[in-house]
């Protein structure tokens, strides 16, 4: 870090603020602190520091089923021996 610091105003509404404030207090990172991260690692990767992709039909129908399960409540599987055969029969064995 250059020893003057500059301040940067990114406007940003007050419910998303609070909820990243919160999000990353419970990993013990103030905003200003993640922000200052961030822009190292865009400086480090010159560029956007993780993959911008758009998901493919099988994993927007996952992550569909993903949500539904979490809204319904309802589990995929009712026992672990049941999602580990059907782990076990989809990789062949």
């Amino acid at each position: 870090m250059s020893s003057e610091a500059t301040v940067l105003p990114v406007p940003i509404d007050e419910d998303t603020k609070r909820r990243a404030t919160d999000a990353l207090g419970a990993v013990g990172l103030s905003l200003p602190q993640a922000v200052r991260m961030f822009l190292d690692r865009v400086v480090e990767e010159n560029g956007y520091p993780a993959a911008l992709t758009i998901p493919n039909t099988r994993t927007l129908e996952a992550m569909a089923e993903a949500r539904a399960i979490v809204s319904e409540r309802r589990a995929r599987f009712n026992s672990a021996e049941a999602l580990l055969s059907s782990l076990e029969k989809s990789s062949g064995r």
